[in-house]
């Protein structure tokens, strides 16, 4: 049965809004997007939840108009701000010798319980990374196997309740409930990686206008995610200071010059801040070495990241650069330069059906990602925002028939499905109950008809 969904990208410097028809084979096709510009927003939080709603319902309304749908409710992206992460580990002692659902379901709260996470704290994805069935290690999906103890190794990551709780309002006051929050670098990862890349590591960061996140996937899921507040608009900020010019000069002057290769010597003529009408001459290597400082100082802190990771030598594919910024011309030279003899490369999203030519550009990768994410494109097994167990095979329950507890019904391996379904039986819908009445009618008819 296909579902129509509503991805809200909550970004630094714009809102993007995308509608998804997803098909029973989890087959995507996109009906509808609207882009506004992002208001309300600091470093990638709600600043202001009124100016924000806004942004989101003006996104909103045009996916709305283009698509002809009428959706209520979505999936939403958070920034990687006021994020902290952690690892936490789970055993579980399998008593039926046999791994079913409820068991990994059980070990992946066991990990959650054991993690400590302050009060203050919401969880956002707990992802495991690691089975242990006995003493076998690294066991990408335990499900059906036989065993006595059942051990996972999580990556969890939290954000501050305040913050979910703001950006929660934000939507709602644009009239949409939110279904989901997906982490950014989480989402651009999904929409940017194939399967060879996450076997065999990468580095993904996303960088925006105002902030730069990152996420490490290695083998079946995320082990680290961080978040800089930097990005292309402080460029822009050190060209203005620089430059003395005003701040939408200096973006004109970043975007039609701005360049990491070698610098020309040409002049150009740009007004004085605070004083348009005088002019004053700058040559195009001031605006190079400008440009150059920051965002080399950028991807320093970046690969300091890495660094401080631990999982260097898990990152087989290498970085892998999206977002806006990571248009500017020459900025995979310089990374390959900072990394060092890791491989850099640029990613676009993946192409899906219906894809508008506009959202094909790296800057709507994490906007792409949340719809993939509505396809089951998730890790294998995951605890979402709402608590809940997810499985990347899981199959959605038409809300017209069974009214199960969660939306989505337990997982069962392919091989015990046909004979499931077999054995299944259909009960006829109960009989409502005759009134007395016609019941005490019927009994005195019956003993008269005997009697005479």
């Amino acid at each position: 049965m296909s579902k129509t969904v509503l991805a809200i990208d909550i970004g630094s410097t714009k809102i993007c809004a995308i509608i998804a028809q997803i098909g029973d084979d989890n087959a995507i096709s996109i009906t509808g997007a609207g882009i506004a510009k992002a208001q309300g927003l600091r470093k990638g939080s709600i600043s202001n939840i009124e100016l924000a709603s806004k942004s989101i319902k003006s996104a909103v309304y045009d996916a709305k108009r283009v698509s002809g749908s009428d959706i209520k409710s979505a999936i939403v992206s958070i920034s990687g701000a006021y994020t902290k992460s952690l690892n936490s580990n789970g055993i579980v002692n399998i008593p039926n010798k046999e791994i079913n659902f409820k068991e990994i379901e059980r070990v992946m709260h066991t990990a959650l319980y054991n993690a400590n996470i302050p009060n203050e704290y919401e969880i956002l994805h707990a992802l495991p990374y690691n089975f242990k069935v006995d003493d076998q290690d690294y066991i990408e999906d335990p499900l059906g196997m036989n065993a006595s103890r059942l051990e996972v190794d999580t990556h969890i990551i939290t954000t501050q309740k305040s913050n979910l709780n703001n950006l929660k309002k934000a939507v709602r006051g644009a009239g949409i409930d939110v279904e989901n929050v997906v982490l950014s670098g989480y989402a651009s990862s999904i929409a940017t990686l194939n399967s060879d890349e996450k076997e065999l590591g990468a580095v993904v960061i996303d960088m925006g206008g105002n902030t730069s996140n990152i996420v490490i996937h290695s083998g079946n899921s995320i082990k680290y995610n961080d978040f800089l507040g930097v990005g292309s608009n402080h460029v822009t900020s050190d060209l203005s200071m620089a430059l003395h010019t005003p701040l939408n000069i200096a973006d004109t002057v970043k975007l039609r010059y701005g360049s990491l290769l070698t610098p020309s010597n040409d002049l150009i003529e740009l007004p004085i801040i605070g004083d348009e009408k005088t002019t004053h001459e700058v040559s195009l290597e001031v605006v190079h070495n400008v440009i150059f400082a920051r965002v080399e100082e950028t991807l320093m802190i970046l690969a300091q990241f890495v660094e401080n990771s631990g999982l260097k030598n898990q990152i087989g594919a290498g970085i892998v650069l999206t977002g806006g910024f990571s248009k500017m011309e020459g900025i995979r030279d310089l990374a390959i330069a900072t990394f060092g003899s890791i491989p850099v490369r640029l990613a676009r999203p993946i192409q899906l059906n219906g894809l508008f030519e506009n959202l094909r550009e790296p800057e709507y990768s994490s906007a792409i990602g949340l719809i993939m994410y509505s396809a089951s494109a998730y890790a294998p097994y995951e605890i979402d925002v709402n608590k809940r167990v997810r499985h990347s095979n899981e199959v959605q329950v038409p809300k017209n028939t069974i009214d199960f507890k969660n939306e989505f019904e337990i997982p069962i391996a392919p091989s015990q499905e046909e004979g499931l379904l077999d054995k299944m039986i259909i009960l006829p819908p109960k009989k409502e109950k005759k009134s007395d009445e016609p019941g005490v009618f019927s009994k005195f008819w019956n003993w008269a008809t005997q009697l005479f």
